[in-house]
């Protein structure tokens, strides 16, 4: 397979003020007990967001600009749903994040891209 193979980008918008927003990622279910997920920003600057993996020596990579604010499913490997939570979002947050999967001898990575839209949290009209 071709490992560097980049899925579709999803558009996520956020409100100001939102308490939280879903940066979605899935593939299939049941995954081996030994994927790990890794979720980095790749613009506008690299950024380490969260890393999910057996072997603890991964666990502490997370750039503080994101500690204590992600979290992914309990359940991941069961349900292939890998998207990522980040309580608190705010204009520092915008940009481009890859959900990357190492699966196997597979890598398959997903781009989603992050826009803080201002002000728009009171219903128009």
């Amino acid at each position: 397979t071709d490992s560097s193979r980049i899925h579709l980008a999803e558009e996520v918008k956020v409100t100001e003020g939102a308490e939280s927003v879903v940066l979605p990622c899935r593939t299939s279910p049941n995954l081996h007990e030994k994927t790990s997920v890794h979720w980095t920003r790749s613009e506008p600057e690299f950024n380490t967001v969260h890393v999910y993996s057996n072997t603890s020596k991964d666990q502490n990579k997370q750039d503080s600009l994101y500690r204590g604010r992600t979290k992914l499913n309990e359940d991941l490997l069961r349900t292939g749903d890998l998207s990522l939570t980040l309580s608190y979002p705010t204009e520092r947050d915008s940009g481009t994040y890859i959900c990357t999967v190492y699966r196997d001898k597979d890598i398959l990575r997903w781009k989603v891209v992050l826009k803080h839209v201002r002000g728009q949290y009171r219903a128009s009209g």
